[in-house]
């Protein structure tokens, strides 16, 4: 790492601690030449291979610009869709892989959107999973059904006596 004052081209690590939001690591630098010291951000890099082969890297904008035309006329804040694009993201990484197909990006909003809003949820999904017809939408929409079914007994159970 090269001193950003004098160009020195060593400094030693004098503090390391990760970021506030857990995606980078913040280090506390100084150069043996003049003294000074100066922070560096070291970050992994998340690159999404889209079906084309092209490589880009991951934006959690482009997650939410995807995600607000399904959530269009829905009572979804800003907020929502930015949490939202945070829990992508983190399920992406965790996955430890540096590259990432555009599919698994798209996989892993379904979860977190079914989550926050059925409706949205079906548009997202009939454009993603490239519904024919209207069996596709019947099958998913029972498919919610029985999910909020399954969490309605499981609630009314851990609340009996």
């Amino acid at each position: 790492m090269h001193c950003p004052y004098c160009r020195h081209s060593d400094s030693r690590v004098v503090d390391s601690r990760a970021a506030e939001d857990g995606t980078a690591i913040r280090r506390r630098r100084q150069c043996p030449e003049c003294g000074k010291r100066f922070t560096t951000a070291e970050t992994v890099t998340l690159t999404v291979v889209k079906r084309s082969g092209v490589t880009e890297s991951f934006s959690r904008g482009k997650v939410i610009v995807g995600v607000r035309k399904a959530c269009q006329g829905r009572p979804v804040s800003d907020d929502d869709l930015a949490l939202l694009a945070r829990d992508v993201e983190e399920a992406v990484r965790a996955t430890g892989a540096a590259e990432v197909a555009s599919h698994d990006v798209g996989l892993a909003i379904l979860g977190p959107l079914r989550t926050l809003d059925e409706i949205a949820y079906l548009r997202f999904a009939s454009v993603y999973r490239a519904f024919t017809d209207l069996e596709d939408f019947e099958h998913e929409i029972a498919l919610l059904r029985a999910e909020r079914d399954m969490s309605s007994a499981d609630l009314a159970t851990s609340q009996s006596p």
